[in-house]
């Protein structure tokens, strides 16, 4: 049980980013709920005009907003800083002070890419009053989003939520990816010094919600599946639980050679949110499961559609 509001109940809920697959998995959680939901996208709400919103929030006028809309290309954020820096810093700091002058609570999705990324010798997990430190441009403009929204808070009801490795059905993600080179026989390195929690979207969503709705200080949050391991060794599970066979190779991240600098430690700790929800996030192989048979489902709809012409009748 979340801890109940003492703001009103939230009854309308507008999600940015809603075409991206957290803003999906956020939208459908929140209709499940009952609540009204606005869905935009960035032609509908592009944050780095504060005038937009402004007005945005003027004619819908939510109880809660959930931001997660966030240019999330981190090897193209590398390329453009002033773009990260529009849509992921400033974009972030208009929704702030939008909210904040009109008492709307809100939720803005952050990243572990805000920590230096090392390994250091306790590895323990990241708490939320940890050393920021970003290696990339991504990180960087995040952080700048995350000190925006703090700046603005009132006493409750803003939060900033770190979440790390997001995954969920439909559209790209790292399982499909795996799995669509696994089944097509083709080569599979992987690196193997990079070590995290996968996150289903549609857990995250639930502790998204649970917290927007709740009567809680604004802070900082951790939110992320139980457990961790590399990104190699979550790719021999996917194949694993999907019963495909792949023979999956090491690399280094060094070997890999992206132009962005990955956090090589982005496990995080998740008590203080587990405290508030009463319950943590699910673990990350249970998580996977259905993850898989979500898109599953997904497969065998589209190929009802297509069996009936391209239509739902």
């Amino acid at each position: 049980m979340v801890e109940g509001s003492s703001q009103g109940a939230v009854a309308t809920v507008l999600v940015t980013g809603a075409a991206g697959q957290l803003g999906r998995a956020v939208v459908e959680a929140a209709e499940t709920r009952g609540l009204t939901v606005h869905g935009l996208g960035r032609e509908q709400l592009p944050v780095e005009e504060p005038a937009a919103c402004a007005r945005v929030l003027d004619d819908l006028r939510p109880d809660l907003v959930i931001h997660c809309g966030a240019w999330t290309d981190v090897d193209g954020c590398e390329a453009d800083p002033e773009r990260a820096e529009r849509v992921n810093g400033q974009g972030t700091a208009n929704l702030a002070v939008a909210c904040r002058d009109r008492g709307i609570r809100l939720c803005a999705v952050s990243t572990d890419y805000v920590f230096a990324g090392e390994v250091g010798e306790a590895r323990r997990p990241l708490r939320e009053d940890d050393p920021v430190g970003p290696a990339s441009v991504y990180g960087r403009s995040k952080l700048h989003g995350e000190r925006a929204v703090l700046e603005a808070a009132p006493e409750r009801g803003f939060h900033v939520v770190r979440t790390a490795w997001v995954f969920g059905p439909g559209g790209k993600n790292f399982p499909a990816a795996i799995l669509n080179r696994a089944r097509q026989g083709l080569p599979l390195k992987v690196v193997d010094d990079q070590v995290g929690s996968p996150t289903l979207t549609l857990d995250l969503a639930e502790a998204l919600l649970d917290l927007g709705c709740a009567d809680a200080l604004s802070g900082i949050w951790h939110a992320a599946n139980e457990g961790s391991l590399s990104w190699h060794d979550f790719a021999i599970a996917i194949c694993r639980a999907a019963g495909v066979h792949a023979d999956i190779g090491r690399q280094s991240s060094a070997e890999l050679g992206r132009p962005a600098p990955r956090p090589a430690w982005s496990v995080l700790d998740c008590s203080k949110l587990a405290r508030l929800r009463g319950r943590p996030l699910p673990a990350w192989d249970d998580a996977l499961q259905r993850h898989l048979a979500a898109e599953d489902a997904l497969r065998a709809a589209a190929a009802v559609r297509e069996g009936n012409g391209g239509t739902d009748t």
